[in-house]
């Protein structure tokens, strides 16, 4: 190899050395004195990713992994989750470095869960010199992985699951891939806790760029989450411990302070994240979540779709009727698809005080509709105004679905005006 070879080769690394320490860095939120301790790991980006609830959760949740791109904390979540969903998020880093991902996940019954996960990271273009500082043209550095998951639910208490991942990297002509096994589980002791764990690169993946084969160090997750609220609000911790690198402790809350709207705050080692997300047309989610460090904000957004799978629905026609008009009843629409048999269902009308005044149920399958007569249980009229009503269905299994809160009106008021007398002639 030529000098001028061996000064271009030693610049491509220093230069990626340092921009690899730099998007760990942005990713892992990590101190500027925990940096100092360490060089870095192999395939460190991936197993620091954050997606943007998972960064304003504080990077804890392998507990609950509940999303398409919650793979890469803990496979089993998906087993976890009922409904189909495709999600995208994306990421700016420092010196225009992004960060990309999608996922789709499926869950299953009978037959496992199954995910399909990308994620995507990308440097802005570095400048190549010599030894004389003279200038010899750009490079620019990548890394992908792509995620194959099975989740397996034995019972709603226990699940367990395993990512096949396949890892490519390239830097200037240098290219190599390799692949990986992960595993995790999550556990149910109690209603409204939830335990995880998972092992990320089990097995592999070794990469070689050119002639040193570089095996990705194991990563050790383990953590829980505590409903709490009547479920609206989340409490997770999680302590991970990259092989080599000693551990690291995450930490967070959510709480949805209407039906629509979550707010996220979060402990990533030694710094700060927060967040929010606004669900709309119960069926679409944005995420955003920023994080705070030495070298400044970094910001994540998420979008998902939710569509299909397991679920419990109702719809009232008409939304606003009148119990001394021409519609005197509203017809209330149910729909439900449950994981094993259906055993219960129930759905409970409540007025603005969350105080039930009306309850339907039954055993097994809902009925295609029910209709509501703006009574209450004793059969006496309700006031005029907004209720809130919601499906819930549990399977002979255990597990619970519930729908979307929706609103209807009890509007019996007539219109107002003055009636013209014609006196007869």
């Amino acid at each position: 190899m030529s000098h001028v070879e061996r000064t271009k080769h030693r610049v491509v690394a220093a230069r990626v050395a340092a921009w690899l320490a730099t998007a760990a860095l942005a990713m892992s939120v990590a101190t500027a004195s925990a940096q100092e301790e360490n060089a870095g790991a192999a395939g460190e980006w991936l197993s620091r990713y954050s997606s943007a609830r998972t960064l304003g959760l504080g990077g804890s949740y392998v507990s609950l992994a509940d999303d398409p791109l919650g793979v890469l904390w803990n496979p089993a979540g998906l087993s976890g989750m009922n409904e189909n969903e495709l999600r995208f998020e994306n990421g700016v880093l420092f010196d225009q470095t992004s960060l990309n991902a999608f996922g789709l996940a499926v869950p299953g019954s009978w037959l496992p869960s199954f995910g399909l996960a990308f994620v995507s990271l990308k440097s802005s273009d570095f400048e190549r010199t010599n030894d004389m500082n003279d200038a010899l043209g750009t490079f620019s550095q990548g890394e992908t992985a792509w995620l194959f998951t099975a989740s397996r639910s034995f019972s709603p208490r226990l699940a367990i699951g395993a990512n096949l991942k396949m890892v490519q990297q390239s830097i200037e002509s240098f290219n190599g891939g390799g692949f990986g096994v992960d595993l995790g589980a999550t556990f149910t002791p109690m209603p409204g806790l939830k335990l995880g764990a998972a092992v990320a690169n089990l097995s592999g993946p070794t990469v070689k760029l050119r002639d040193v084969d570089e095996t990705w160090p194991a990563v050790f997750r383990g953590g829980a989450a505590l409903a709490v609220l009547g479920g609206r609000a989340l409490l997770t911790a999680q302590m991970d411990r990259l092989e080599g690198l000693g551990p690291r402790l995450h930490a967070g809350t959510e709480y949805w302070v209407q039906p629509g709207l979550a707010l996220r705050v979060g402990f990533d080692q030694n710094a700060g994240t927060g967040g929010f997300s606004y669900q709309f047309a119960s069926q679409y989610r944005i995420d955003y979540a920023v994080a705070d460090h030495p070298l400044g904000l970094t910001h994540r957004v998420g979008m998902s779709w939710r569509f299909g799978g397991f679920h419990a629905a109702s719809a009232a026609e008409p939304e606003v009727f009148s119990p001394t008009g021409e519609r005197a009843v509203t017809r209330i629409n149910l729909y439900s698809r449950t994981k094993a048999d259906p055993a219960t269902w129930t759905l409970d009308i409540v007025d603005k005080g969350d105080a039930v005044v009306r309850r339907f149920g039954g055993n097994g399958q809902p009925p295609s509709h029910l209709q509501w007569d703006g009574k209450d249980e004793n059969g006496l009229p309700l006031a005029d105004g907004l209720y809130r009503y919601r499906l819930t269905v549990r399977d002979a299994a255990g597990r619970v679905l519930e729908g979307p809160t929706r609103a209807i009106e009890i509007f019996t008021s007539g219109p107002q005006g003055v009636v013209p007398v014609v006196p007869v002639q």
